[in-house]
Parts: structure tokens; sequence; C-alpha cells
């Protein structure tokens, strides 16, 4: 797991599967965040860390059911700190 990259935005793991990546403004992949965070060298969407924990939730709950809603709050709260995009914020 430690070897396992996750977008620098919203934490979600990304396999090694080149569609998942996000693009930087020259049309190459970037390896640093995902498709739905980050397109043609932007953030897709103006937001803070607290709403992305939220819109991310039910969808670390669809693939990890055995979570609860807290337990993934909990988690992410832990994790996003440590990512590029909200690290001093």
């Amino acid at each position: 797991m430690q070897d396992m990259k996750f977008c620098q935005s919203c934490g979600m793991p990304l396999s090694g599967d080149p569609q998942l990546l996000g693009t930087n403004a020259d049309g190459s992949k970037n390896e640093d965040y995902c498709e739905y965070c980050y397109v043609d060298g932007k953030y897709t969407v103006d937001t803070t860390m607290d709403r992305m924990i939220e819109f991310c939730i039910p969808h670390v709950l669809a693939a990890n059911p055995q979570m609860t809603e807290d337990s993934a709050r909990a988690m992410m709260k832990e994790m996003y700190p440590t990512l590029k995009r909200w690290q001093g914020k």
C-alpha cells in the first residue's frame, strides 16, 4: 500500500490506469491528480477540503461497504491534510 499512488486532491487510488489521470495544460497526463479533479492544468472544482471530504464520502462507502460514514470521514480528515492540494490549508 505504501507504493500505491493517490489523487492529491480527492485521495482516489490511481491504480496505474492512465485513463484515471488528470491532464496538464498541454494535454499530457498529470501523475498527481485524477481525471475528476484536474483537467487542462486546473482543478475542476473550486472547493474546500471539508466540502471535498463530504462529496467523497458516498464514493468511499461504495468502495468500502464495511466502513461507516463516521469512519470514512475520520479517515479522510486524517489523510487529506497530507495531500498536495490541501497541505498548509
